[in-house]
């Protein structure tokens, strides 16, 4: 028997002593990647997540008949809303495609009324997903002392990292076969390089959901995205192949998300400060609030690279108070996105206006 929702209070949060430490590290660290690809790239690019595969500009649709457990925040009332799409890999510095890594995907959902988190940019309410169901790390420390190795590897021997993540993906693969994949590795690069718009993308952590506490996922729902499910991309010898793969299909593609919500049902088993840790769905299922459609289009036009690649901020604490983030790894990103997001104004001298304001 499923449990009720967990029920939101601010004594769910735990912050640790040593935070601030831990925002200064994670500063530094984000510092020398900015520095260091700015000057290599003549401009300022984001300290993670910095090359873009997808821009896309879609409708957000929240639905109907919610229950009232779901029907919290943005998804109290039905209604379909612009959205603005970015599908991108982890890292802060520019690399080939042949480098397999995680991807991200950064959804913003715009024109969205409501009491803002103090500090939040723009009108947008943002979603920043991964295509794994955990964070690498479980703690801000841990994130901070993660970000500080990723961060010596900037600009450094890219042939390496190619080869790295080939080595990976083959033992990752190779356990898949016995049923022992492991996320820890996909986490680092041991991942086959398959289709992002067939992936299916996780918040990996949690978030106020009104009167409850959620996790969110972005799963292929249309027959155009399940079809590209798994699908192995050829990035031989295409240092984009990723971003010209993804131009070439959505051109002709008219495509549907499911965007569902995880309610935490005990503190215990869905933990607010471990972000490690799987939420099992047997314990918290996942239910579809809201569908996310994008029709057939240009993903690489310059003006979608203006506006969306060059402009748009994107950051968990661009929210709804109802959406606030929560825990020690969203805190430790408040400051350190801001940081890079102020980083890329001052030397790009392009400042995030209006409905454009929004973390990396």
């Amino acid at each position: 028997m499923i449990a009720p929702p967990l029920r939101y209070h601010p004594d769910l949060e735990h912050l640790q002593p040593d935070e601030a430490e831990t925002d200064a590290s994670l500063e530094m660290s984000f510092d020398h990647i900015l520095e260091t690809t700015a000057e290599d790239y003549g401009r300022a690019v984001r300290a993670v997540h910095a090359k873009a595969h997808g821009l896309f500009e879609g409708t957000f649709t929240v639905h109907e008949n919610l229950p009232p457990e779901l029907a919290q925040g943005l998804f109290a009332r039905p209604g379909t809303y612009p959205a603005a799409l970015r599908i991108s890999t982890n890292p802060g510095d520019i690399l080939d495609d042949n480098v397999v890594l995680p991807r991200g995907l950064a959804l913003k959902v715009e024109r969205v009324e409501g009491e803002r988190v103090p500090g939040a940019e723009g009108d947008g309410q943002d979603f920043l997903m991964v295509n794994v169901p955990v964070f690498a790390v479980p703690t801000p420390d841990k994130f901070a002392g993660k970000l500080k190795l990723l961060a010596a590897t900037t600009d450094r021997a890219e042939g390496a990292k190619v080869a790295l993540s080939t080595v990976l993906g083959f033992i990752n693969s190779a356990l898949g076969k016995v049923g022992l994949e492991s996320k820890a590795l996909a986490g680092m690069g041991g991942s086959p390089q398959v289709h992002p718009l067939g992936e299916t993308y996780f918040s990996t952590v949690p978030f106020r959901y009104g009167e409850h506490v959620a996790k969110f996922r972005l799963r292929p729902l249309s027959p155009a995205l399940t079809a590209l499910t798994d699908t192995i991309i050829d990035t031989s010898g295409r240092p984009n192949g990723l971003r010209e793969t993804i131009r070439e299909d959505a051109a002709n593609l008219t495509a549907e998300w499911a965007f569902e919500v995880q309610l935490a049902r005990s503190i215990n088993e869905q933990p607010i400060e471990d972000a490690s840790v799987e939420w099992k769905e047997e314990d918290a299922p996942f239910v579809q609030v809201a569908t996310l459609r994008v029709e057939p289009q240009d993903s690489w036009s310059e003006e979608k690279v203006q506006r969306i690649d060059e402009t748009l901020h994107f950051s968990p604490w661009n929210a709804l108070v109802e959406h606030r983030p929560l825990g020690g790894i969203n805190r430790a990103r408040r400051r350190a996105y801001k940081h890079s997001s102020d980083f890329r104004v001052r030397v790009n001298g392009c400042p995030f206006t209006g409905a454009a304001q929004a973390a990396e």
